[in-house]
């Protein structure tokens, strides 16, 4: 509850009631008095009101006392104020990266990168440098390349990503919060979804076939922030990526060569639909895009791999670079950590795969894509932009 001015006494005399129930010092706490708050300490020094604490943190500014049952203050809207907090996080607000440096000075060694939009936690200050921590990273950056305090607490929200991870074997997603709601589709387990509302027991995701409910029994959610990149990490990254890239074209001639020696019957059909391909581009993600789409109008089907019988967005995409000699997962979340991530759709370049939230389609150039789309509309051909895109990986 919340007295105003005109209560001041009758609100001191509540005060010393509540401490005396409570065993609670409202407006005299002990010295360095730690409260745990959603995994963030709050320390109220010796002489500090719960009144300025309240003000400080922007609860409620209007009126002069505060009586309150300490459940409340401490356990509801102290809680939820803090969870928001992001403004001891620090931000790149830059083009490309911003190097993360081991002193504060241009002369420092280079430790790491902080790309743009990605986060670290703010450590300290020192002659408009910003000591960080962020991922296997700790060193300094630029302070004019960041974002911090308020301006990290808005843009937070935008750079962050709320993702639930699928931990049962094939989950309903459905039309409305409730275990009686339509179908409305199914993710598989560990499948990766990007949440976009909440509602109760129930969090609203993003699939193929829309907007619907999951609920939180099935899922484990987290909140994902884009950390810096070691020197060593980055290193390790770009030798990975040229095996990867040797090992597919070695792997793609390989099987080019051994391709009309295939005996399945799905396979020798693959292999005359590839063989009337026109003469044109020889590039190899220009042959996958050409590749993908010559499997247009064929159905969609749950779990599938097949083709010309049916497979589902990322059995599609599996399908596709098995032709080309390219094992990847049977998963839309795992198949974006393959290849290199060329980081937009300004760089995509047919083959490409585009990643949504849990979905994946091959790019074949003009801002479109093939994928295969959900049950009623089967693999076709759609704008890359029809959803929000989420990763672009170059497996060639």
């Amino acid at each position: 509850m919340i007295f105003n001015k005109t209560r001041i006494v009758a609100g001191l005399l509540s005060i010393a009631l509540l401490v005396t129930v409570f065993d609670m010092t409202v407006f005299a706490v002990e010295m360095d008095k730690i409260l745990p708050v959603a995994g963030l300490d709050l320390t109220l020094n010796e002489g500090v009101s719960m009144k300025e604490v309240v003000e400080e943190r922007g609860l409620d500014t209007e009126n002069e006392y505060y009586i309150v049952e300490p459940t409340d203050i401490v356990k509801k809207e102290m809680v939820d104020a803090v969870r928001e907090d992001y403004s001891n996080l620090v931000i790149a607000d830059v083009n490309d990266y911003v190097n993360i440096r081991s002193i504060p000075s241009e002369d420092g060694e280079i430790v790491g990168k902080l790309y743009d939009n990605s986060v670290g936690d703010f450590l300290e200050e020192e002659n408009g440098w910003y000591k960080i921590e962020s991922g296997n990273c700790i060193g300094y950056v630029k302070a004019e390349y960041c974002v911090t305090g308020e301006a990290a607490n808005e843009l937070a929200k935008e750079v962050g990503r709320r993702t639930a991870i699928v931990t049962t074997e094939t989950l309903n997603v459905r039309k409305e919060p409730n275990n009686g709601a339509a179908v409305i589709g199914q993710v598989p387990c560990e499948e990766v979804l990007t949440v976009t509302d909440e509602a109760g027991n129930w969090i609203e995701i993003k699939i193929e076939e829309g907007y619907g409910y999951v609920s939180l029994e099935y899922v484990t959610l987290s909140i994902e922030f884009v950390k810096a990149e070691s020197r060593e990490e980055e290193k390790a990254r770009l030798e990975k990526e040229r095996a990867e890239r040797e090992a597919a074209l070695a792997a793609s001639r390989k099987a080019q060569e051994a391709a009309a020696a295939a005996a399945a019957e799905e396979a020798a059909k693959i292999q005359e639909i590839a063989a009337s391909l026109p003469a044109g581009d020889t590039s190899l993600g220009q042959q996958v895009a050409d590749y993908a789409l010559q499997f247009v109008g064929n159905p969609y089907v749950y779990g599938g791999t097949s083709l010309t019988n049916g497979a589902d967005c990322s059995g599609f995409t599996l399908a596709v670079y098995a032709n080309f000699g390219v094992a990847l997962p049977h998963s839309s979340a795992a198949q974006n950590k393959k290849g290199t991530n060329v980081g937009s759709v300004a760089n995509a370049v047919p083959g490409d795969i585009i990643y949504y939230s849990g979905h994946v389609g091959i790019y074949i150039g003009n801002e479109q894509i093939v994928h295969a789309s959900n049950s009623r509309t089967g693999i076709i051909v759609s704008n890359v932009y029809y959803d929000k895109v989420l990763g672009v990986r170059r497996i060639f």
